[in-house]
């Protein structure tokens, strides 16, 4: 399931990233890694506010799509 359908608080494992390389590359940057765990803190005006390695990143819809959880 894509990290856009997760709902609010509820803590997932990161089982797959999808996209070209570049994509993939700067979800990894931001901590977005197959193992990780994540949390969907809030959803604002399109983008997803996500809890991931200790720290808080806002991401829009197209990319946290492309998380699989």
């Amino acid at each position: 399931m894509p990290l856009t359908m997760v709902q609010p608080g509820e803590v997932n494992i990161i089982k797959k990233i999808t996209g070209k390389d570049d994509v993939r590359q700067h979800l990894a940057e931001l901590g977005f890694v197959v193992g990780a765990q994540v949390t969907v803190v809030s959803r604002i005006c399109g983008n997803v506010i996500v809890a991931v390695k200790e720290s808080r990143v806002a991401i829009g819809d197209a990319m946290a799509a492309r998380v699989i959880v």
